[in-house]
Order: structure tokens, then C-alpha cells, then sequence
């Protein structure tokens, strides 16, 4: 397993018409999961005072501005209040470069659908 040195958080910012704390996410590493991919491991903390259920990542890697690679996890994670869960992301390219990755996290939280706008700067060394 490689881990991402200077790991950095992820900046959410919830859209809607509700103030609510947002989910904070937080790279841990990338993994050499098989010739085709890898996978980065991001840590999604819950800080609302209820559980969130976690359905939904979109997501794209980029390097200097270039599309790297891009897709969509489906999830189904609850991840109670002031708890963290860790997710799994594909990247399906290999690059040298720093990358971003930019996504939109969809959770429910009190039965109300939000969505996240998420951003991550990795390094690869």
C-alpha cells in the first residue's frame, strides 16, 4: 500500500436552502489494487447531530487541468453522528503529477437528499 504524504481535507459545501454542518472528508492513501486501477481511500466524517446515510459519489480526478479520470460509486453507508467511515475510490489512470479530485457526495440525512460539492488536492509521491 502507498500512503499520500501531506494528506489535506476536502472541503464540502452543502447546496440547498438549509444551513447543516457538512460532511468533512479527508484523503488517507492510495492502494496498487490491480493493473488497471487504483484506489484512493477517503475518510468521510459525519458532524450533524444525526446519521447520514452516504448513496452517492461522483467524481473526477484531473491533473493540471486535464481529465484523468472520472466515474461514480454507489454507496450505502450510514455513518452516525460524529462517526467516520472509509471510502473507496477508483482511478482509473496512473499519474505522476498532483492531482484533484472534484465530486459531488449525495447523502440523507432526517430523510431530506443533499448533495456536496467536495474537492481533495493529492499527491502522488
Amino acid at each position: 500500500m502507498r500512503f499520500v504524504p501531506g494528506l489535506l481535507m476536502l472541503a464540502a459545501l452543502a447546496t440547498g436552502c438549509h444551513y447543516q454542518k457538512t460532511p468533512e472528508l479527508r484523503v488517507l492513501g492510495v492502494h496498487d489494487a490491480s493493473v488497471a486501477h487504483e484506489v484512493v481511500f477517503v475518510q468521510v466524517t459525519n458532524p450533524a447531530n444525526a446519521t447520514m446515510r452516504l448513496t452517492k459519489l461522483d467524481y473526477t480526478f484531473a491533473a493540471e487541468g486535464a481529465t484523468v479520470s472520472t466515474g461514480e460509486v454507489a454507496l450505502e453507508r450510514e455513518v452516525p453522528a460524529g462517526a467516520a467511515v472509509v471510502v473507496e475510490v477508483p482511478l482509473d489512470a496512473e499519474s505522476t503529477k498532483p492531482l484533484t479530485l472534484n465530486g459531488t457526495l449525495t447523502a440523507e440525512t432526517d430523510q431530506v437528499v443533499r448533495t456536496f460539492q467536495v474537492q481533495a488536492q493529492i499527491d502522488p509521491h
